[in-house]
């Protein structure tokens, strides 16, 4: 496995590092290792967790101050 040397970070961004690390019971490389998985690497999302992500969230739209006819018109914005 490669390894890596990192020079010249902030002394805010180490210790905002160190203090995620302590956070999540992990050592200050494993959290930079996390970090970098969660920037970097794709996230799958199936379908169904799609799905149920837009659920929720057109739960949460107040129909007061958006309606269909607002969601069709911004849908036709973005198409040439």
């Amino acid at each position: 496995m490669p390894a890596l040397t990192i020079k010249n970070i902030p002394d805010t961004l180490y210790n905002r590092l160190k203090e995620s690390a302590t956070a999540n019971h992990r050592s200050i490389n494993s959290e930079l290792i996390h970090c970098l998985e969660q920037t970097l690497l794709p996230k799958r999302i199936d379908a169904s967790e799609h799905l149920q992500r837009a659920r929720e969230l057109r739960r949460d739209i107040d129909p007061s101050v958006i309606d269909i006819d607002d969601i069709q018109n911004a849908i036709n914005e973005g198409r040439p």
